[in-house]
C-alpha cells in the first residue's frame, strides 16, 4: 500500500481536499452523513458541536441505531465557552480557530485498527501525495498492536513510531463509559522549523516543526467507576482531521491564516478596512476578524442569536470582539456583515444552510454590531479612562470591580477588556471579576428568595393531592380548601384583612403559563369572602394568592371559586389574537419567524419573534389586515387533546425549548393556524373584535417585539389616536387631511437648517486644518502639526488628526484640546513616519505625564488624557522632544 517516496508534493485546495475525503471513504463503503448542526441534538453537556463524533455518541453507546455500519462526514465544529475554548488563542497562534471542520471516519462495530491504519496511510500518501518519510506515528504506551499494524499495513520503520502516555494518546467518552487507546499521524515540517529545545522531537517539545494531521480513535472499552477497563463486545474507529491543518501541509504555507479557507476572508477585511494584512503581530485584528466571521455566519445560520445566556452569550462575545477590533483596522460601525459573503462564497457549496440564510444571517450580524456600537464609544471612553487612572497609578492591571462594570454597563465581555488591558501593557484581574459576578448572582438569589418568601413560603413537604383544573370547561367550580399558607408557613385559616396562599382540590382560575397571566376572581365561602389576586403553580399544585375580604377562609372549608369572567374573555381575545399574529408573521416573513417570546394580559399582548430585521410600515400593516381579515372570517378555534408525536405528525408548531408531557392540548384556528398550548382561547375569531398593532421594535439581534391590542382596548386606543390628529392639526393650523403634507413641510425645512448648520461646521474644522497644515514644523523628511486645537470630545480630535495627516502627507499631528475640564491628547501619524521610528502610543504616555494623566495606542494612533489643563503647553514641548528623541532627529 505504500506509495512512492519521490512522488511529488501537489497542493490542493481546501475544498478539494474535503471532496476527496468523502469520496476516497464513500468508495470504500462509508456513509456520507451530513454535518450536523452546531447546536447537539439532545445533549446538555455540551455548548457546541466541537467534534465530529458527537452527532454519533449515542450510536457509539448502542442507544441509537442507524442503517450503516461505518460513516464519514466533513463535520462543522466550534471551540469557543464551556471546557473546550479556543477563544483567546485566535490570533495569536498559527492554528487556534473558534471555527473549524473536522473530517472523520467511523466504525460501528465494523472495521477495527488494521483497516483504519490501512485507510489513512492511503488517504495521505496516495490521494493527498504525501512524502512518507514526513509522516510519523504516535500509539498509547501499552499498544503494541497499534505499534506493529503500522509497521506491516504502512511500512513506517520503529524509529518513526512514538509511544505515548494516557494525556496525549487514549480517549475516553467521561469519566465512564467507552474509551480506547488513539494513535495520530504527525507530518515533518523540516528541520528548518525546529525549536530551540535541547531535545526538538514529538512528545519531547510542542513545536511547530511537527504537526498532528489526524488522530484515529479505537474504542475497545468500557471503564466503570471504579477504574476497571473491560474490552466491548464490538470495537468501534472515531477519526478526525482538521481541514485547516491539512490544508496548510498541502498548500505548503507556514499557518493556517495563509491557506485559502482564511485568505479570502483576509483580503475581503482588506478591502473593506482599506487596511493591509501583516501576517506578523500587527495582523492580529486581521486574523480575529476572519475567524470570527466564520463562527459568526455558521452559528446564527444553525439558529443561534446573540443573547445574555448560554449559546447566544458566546456568540455575542465573539461579535463583540470582531466589532472592537474592527476599530483597530479603521472601522468605524458595522462591517462583520458585509464580510459574511466571502464567507459564504467560500463555504455555502460545502454548506448549503449558508446560502440559504445569507440574508437573514448578515441582518442579524448588522443588528448586534449597531447595538453594540450604541454602547461602544461610550464604554471604550471608560475603558480608556481606567486604563489611565491605573497607569497613573501605577497598577499592573484593571481590577476585576472596573471590568465588571464596563461588563453591566456597556455589555463588555471580559476578554475584550482583556485585550484592551493587554494592548495598554495591562492584564486584567481575572479572579477580581469572577469574585464581581458571583456578588452580583449571590444578590440576585437573595432577592429571589425575598420575593418567595413575601409571597407566603412554599407548600413544599405538605404532601398535598395535585389539584385539578376545570377552567377550559367552566369559570365556577366547588372545590375544598387543601391548605392554607402565610409567611410563617402552613395555617389552619386566615382572617379578614390577611393576605396567603390557598391550595384547593379542584380550580376554575388558570395560573400563569406560557405567557398568559393568570386568571382573577374570589373564593366564597357560607361566611367568608376573599379576592384572587393571583394564581401560580408550584408542581402540580396551583396557588391561588388571596385577600380575605370578609370572615375567614379555612382549611377542609368547602368554597365556590369564581373566575372575573370579563377579565378572562380580554385575556382570552388576546391569546387567541397572538396565535394569529404569529400565523400572519409566518405567512409574511416565512417559517423562520419563530416565538421568542410572548405576554397575552387582559388590557394587550406582546409578541416576540425571530427576524432579521425591522418590519417596514408597510409589512406591519399587512400583518394586521391579515389578523383582522381571519377576524371578520368568523373562523372556528378547536381545542383538542391528543399524543404528542400526533400533534408533531398535523405539523403542530411548538415552542422551542419547551418541555412536553405525552399527552398536549392543540389548539387549531381554522386552516390558518396549530399550536400546541396550555392557554384559554375563544370559540372564534370574529370573538377577538378589532386588532391593532401599537409597536413594532427590536429587543436583541434577531429578535422583533409586537404590540398590539384587541377588543375594547384597541376601541380606546382608536379614539385616543383621534383625539390626537385633531389636537395635531389644531396646532399646525390646517384641516386634518392636511396635517402629513404640512409635517412634511416643516421636516425638509428643518432638514435644510442642519445640512446649512453642519456645513458651516465643516467648513470651519476645513478652514482650522488648514492653517494648522500650513503652520507644520518640518520634521525630517515630513511636517508634524503640535498644537491645542478647539474640540469638544476625542472623536473631533480625531476627526481633525485624520484631516492633517491626509493633508500633511507624510508626517502627522500631535494634539491637545480641553474638555470638561480635563485634557484630551492625541498622536496620529502616517506610516513612513512609523518605519522612521515615530510611535504615537509611547509619545502621548510621555506627553500625558505633564497633565497628570496616562495613555497609550498604538504606533500610528494613540490617545491619552490629563486632569492639568493648565499644563498642556509643557505637555506639548515633551511631545516635541519625544518625536525628536524617536526619530534621531535634533
Amino acid at each position: 500500500m505504500a506509495t512512492d517516496e519521490s512522488a511529488l508534493f501537489v497542493p490542493r485546495a481546501a475544498a478539494e481536499i474535503r471532496r476527496a475525503f468523502l469520496s476516497f471513504f464513500a468508495e470504500r463503503g462509508h456513509e456520507v452523513v451530513p454535518s450536523s448542526s452546531l447546536v447537539p441534538e439532545d445533549d446538555p453537556t455540551l455548548l457546541f458541536t466541537n467534534a465530529g463524533m458527537v452527532q454519533f455518541k449515542d450510536v457509539f453507546t448502542g442507544r441509537r441505531r442507524v442503517p450503516y455500519k461505518r460513516a464519514v462526514t466533513a463535520q462543522k465544529c466550534v471551540r469557543a465557552g464551556g471546557k473546550h475554548n479556543d477563544l483567546e488563542s485566535v490570533g495569536r497562534t498559527a492554528r487556534h480557530h473558534t471555527f473549524f471542520e473536522m473530517l472523520g471516519n467511523f466504525s460501528f462495530g465494523d472495521y477495527f485498527k488494521r483497516e483504519a491504519i490501512g485507510f489513512a496511510w492511503e488517504f495521505v500518501t496516495g490521494t493527498l501525495g504525501l512524502p512518507a518519510d514526513r509522516l510519523w506515528a504516535t500509539v498509547f504506551r501499552e499498544d503494541d498492536e497499534a505499534a506493529r499494524l503500522w509497521q506491516e499495513v504502512a511500512g513506517l520503520p520503529p524509529d518513526r513510531i512514538v509511544r505515548l502516555g494516557e494525556k496525549d494518546n487514549f480517549w475516553a467518552m467521561g469519566d465512564t463509559g467507552p474509551c480506547g487507546p488513539c494513535s495520530e499521524i504527525h507530518y515533518d515540517r523540516g528541520p528548518e522549523h525546529r525549536c530551540q529545545a535541547p531535545r526538538c522531537a514529538i512528545g519531547a517539545c510542542d513545536c511547530d516543526r511537527w504537526l498532528e494531521i489526524w488522530n484515529l480513535v479505537f474504542m475497545q472499552f468500557e471503564r466503570d467507576a471504579s477504574g476497571r477497563l473491560t474490552p466491548l463486545p464490538r470495537p468501534s474507529v472515531d477519526t478526525g482531521m482538521g481541514l485547516e491543518r491539512i490544508a496548510s501541509v498541502m498548500q505548503g504555507v507556514a499557518s493556517n491564516w495563509e491557506t485559502d479557507l482564511f485568505r479570502p476572508i483576509i483580503a475581503a477585511v482588506e478591502r473593506l478596512s482599506g487596511r493591509t494584512y501583516d501576517p506578523g503581530p500587527a495582523g492580529f485584528p486581521f486574523r480575529v476578524v476572519a475567524d470570527h466571521a466564520r463562527t459568526t455566519a455558521f452559528l446564527v445560520a444553525d439558529g443561534v442569536l446573540p443573547s445574555n445566556e448560554g449559546r447566544g452569550y458566546v456568540l455575542r462575545r465573539i461579535l463583540r470582539r470582531a466589532a472592537r477590533l474592527g476599530r483597530r483596522l479603521g472601522f468605524r460601525g458595522p462591517f462583520l456583515g458585509d464580510v459574511v459573503p466571502t464567507v459564504v462564497a467560500l463555504m455555502g457549496e460545502a454548506y448549503p444552510e449558508l446560502a440559504e440564510r445569507q440574508a437573514f444571517v448578515r441582518e442579524v450580524v448588522r443588528e448586534e454590531e449597531a447595538r453594540f456600537e450604541e454602547t461602544l464609544d461610550r464604554g471604550m471612553a471608560l475603558l480608556d479612562e481606567i486604563v489611565r487612572t491605573a497607569k497613573a497609578e501605577g497598577r499592573s492591571e484593571i481590577r476585576g470591580e472596573e471590568a465588571f462594570r464596563l461588563y453591566d454597563t456597556f455589555g463588555f465581555p471580559p476578554d475584550l477588556v482583556a485585550d484592551a488591558a493587554e494592548e495598554a501593557g495591562l492584564r486584567l484581574d481575572a479572579a477580581g471579576f469572577e469574585k464581581a459576578m458571583a456578588e452580583q448572582r449571590e444578590r440576585a438569589r437573595r432577592d429571589r428568595q425575598a420575593k418567595l418568601r413575601r409571597a407566603g413560603g412554599s407548600t413544599a413537604g405538605l404532601g398535598l393531592p395535585a389539584t385539578r383544573f376545570v377552567g377550559y370547561d367552566s369559570l365556577v367550580a366547588d372545590a375544598e380548601v387543601l391548605a392554607v399558607v402565610g409567611e410563617e408557613g402552613a395555617k389552619d385559616e386566615a382572617a379578614a384583612g390577611e393576605e396567603a396562599l390557598v391550595v384547593l382540590d379542584r380550580t376554575p382560575l388558570y395560573a400563569e403559563a406560557g405567557g398568559q397571566v393568570a386568571d382573577t376572581g374570589e373564593l366564597a365561602t357560607d361566611g367568608g369572602f376573599a379576592r384572587v389576586l393571583d394564581v401560580r403553580r408550584e408542581g402540580d399544585l396551583y396557588l391561588h394568592a388571596v385577600r380575605v375580604e370578609r370572615g375567614s377562609l379555612r382549611r377542609g372549608a368547602r368554597v365556590r371559586a369564581q373566575v372575573d369572567a370579563e377579565r378572562r374573555l380580554a385575556v382570552a381575545r388576546n391569546h387567541t389574537a397572538t396565535h394569529l399574529l404569529h400565523a400572519a408573521l409566518r405567512r409574511l416573513l416565512g417559517p423562520d419567524a419563530t416565538q421568542a417570546g410572548s405576554l397575552v394580559a387582559p388590557d394587550r399582548l406582546r409578541f416576540d419573534f425571530a427576524a432579521p430585521r425591522p418590519l417596514s410600515p408597510e409589512e406591519v400593516q399587512r400583518v394586521e389586515d391579515t389578523v383582522n381579515g381571519w377576524i371578520l372570517d368568523d373562523l372556528p378555534v378547536v381545542t383538542r387533546v391528543m399524543p404528542l408525536a400526533r400533534a408533531r405528525a398535523e405539523g403542530a408548531l411548538a415552542l422551542f425549548g419547551e418541555k412536553y408531557g405525552e399527552e398536549v392540548r392543540v389548539v387549531g384556528i381554522g386552516d390558518v393556524s396549530l399550536e400546541l398550548c396550555g392557554g384559554t382561547h375563544l370559540a372564534s375569531t370574529a370573538e377577538v373584535g378589532p386588532f391593532r398593532i401599537r409597536s413594532e421594535s427590536g429587543v436583541g439581534s434577531g429578535v422583533r417585539r409586537i404590540e398590539a391590542l384587541t377588543g375594547r382596548a384597541a376601541l380606546a386606543a382608536q379614539a385616543e389616536d383621534r383625539d390626537r390628529l385633531l389636537r395635531l392639526a389644531e396646532l399646525l393650523r390646517v384641516p386634518v387631511e392636511g396635517v402629513v403634507a404640512r409635517a412634511e413641510e416643516l421636516a425638509l425645512r428643518l432638514a435644510e437648517a442642519e445640512r446649512e448648520l453642519a456645513a458651516l461646521r465643516a467648513e470651519r474644522a476645513a478652514e482650522a486644518a488648514r492653517r494648522l497644515a500650513e503652520a507644520a514644523e518640518p520634521v525630517g523628511e515630513g511636517r508634524v502639526v503640535v498644537a491645542e486645537v478647539e474640540a469638544k470630545d476625542a472623536r473631533e480630535l480625531g476627526a481633525l488628526a485624520d484631516d492633517l495627516r491626509a493633508r500633511l502627507g507624510s508626517g502627522g499631528a500631535v494634539l491637545a484640546a480641553r474638555s470638561d475640564g480635563r485634557v484630551l491628547l492625541l498622536a496620529s501619524f502616517t506610516p513612513d513616519f512609523v518605519r522612521r521610528g515615530a510611535h504615537a502610543g509611547r509619545l502621548v504616555a510621555s506627553a500625558a505625564r505633564e497633565v497628570g494623566g496616562g495613555g497609550g495606542g498604538r504606533a500610528d494612533f494613540a490617545q491619552a488624557g490629563g486632569r492639568d489643563p493648565s499644563r498642556i503647553r509643557e505637555a506639548l514641548a515633551r511631545a516635541r522632544e519625544e518625536l525628536a528623541r524617536q526619530l534621531g532627529a535634533s
